[in-house]
């Protein structure tokens, strides 16, 4: 874990469990993403922020880095080859790449029908209305939705392709850091998890850390980790020469 002084720290928030929120961070920033309780989900996308038609890629993502999950030495690629953000400490191991995330007719089968007008702010909210209210604050909509990053949320497949969800993942304190190699928007809900088991509706609460920590050099684990990334940074840094 980076330690964090008065000179470098950008600011700080706890985000209540199912609750969203957006915002932009700068190349040459770092954000820590902590997991107070244990159990927490918390779906991320991230878009260009000059440009937000660029966006996450899942897929190049993983075949790019072959792998399924994140951890540290990963990065998360656009659509156009750049890196928008490189993981560089990560104490949970795994995060969920595959699953995308809850929308409304799921969280009411699986945890019954709780809207504002009956119980204010423990309505039971879910990540795609929750994604779309956010992207809506930036002159964005459904077309923009795309497979998202599941942070502290462990999914494996089995031999079959079946998905299987590990309850217990991340335990309290869990933690994962991420350098922006971009301009970033970043655009996140804590809910639940689409395949948590949980019969009750308990999303958790997730504590932000915004830092300036600089950007790679050419030793840099993220960089170096795949041979694809060598591409990768060098195709995002040259939009800033």
């Amino acid at each position: 874990m980076h330690q964090l002084s008065r000179q470098n720290q950008l600011w700080e928030e706890t985000i209540p469990g199912a609750a969203h929120w957006s915002f932009q961070m700068r190349r040459g920033s770092a954000l820590r993403l902590t997991d107070i309780e244990g159990g927490a989900n918390l779906s991320v996308l991230f878009y260009n922020m000059e440009e937000k038609l660029e966006r996450y890629n899942m897929p190049d993502t993983l075949k790019a880095q072959h792998t399924a999950h994140l951890t540290k030495g990963f990065v998360c690629y656009s659509d156009m080859g750049r890196v928008l953000a490189s993981v560089i400490e990560d104490s949970c191991g795994w995060h969920d790449t595959l699953c995308g995330m809850s929308n409304a007719a799921l969280v009411e089968a699986k945890y019954g029908k709780a809207d504002y007008q009956q119980q204010r702010n423990a309505m039971h909210r879910n990540a795609r209305d929750s994604m779309l209210i956010e992207l809506g604050k930036w002159g964005m909509g459904k077309r923009d939705i795309v497979p998202n990053v599941n942070f502290f949320s462990k999914v494996s497949a089995d031999e079959a392709g079946g998905l299987h969800y590990q309850p217990g993942h991340s335990k309290a304190g869990a933690y994962v850091e991420l350098r922006f190699e971009m301009n970033v928007l970043v655009v996140l809900s804590a809910c639940q998890h689409p395949l948590d088991p949980a019969t009750q509706y308990s999303p958790k609460p997730v504590h932000l850390q915004a830092w300036h920590c600089g950007t790679a050099d050419a030793d840099d684990y993220c960089r170096n980790f795949r041979s694809e990334n060598v591409r990768g940074f060098y195709n995002t840094e040259l939009l800033f020469r």
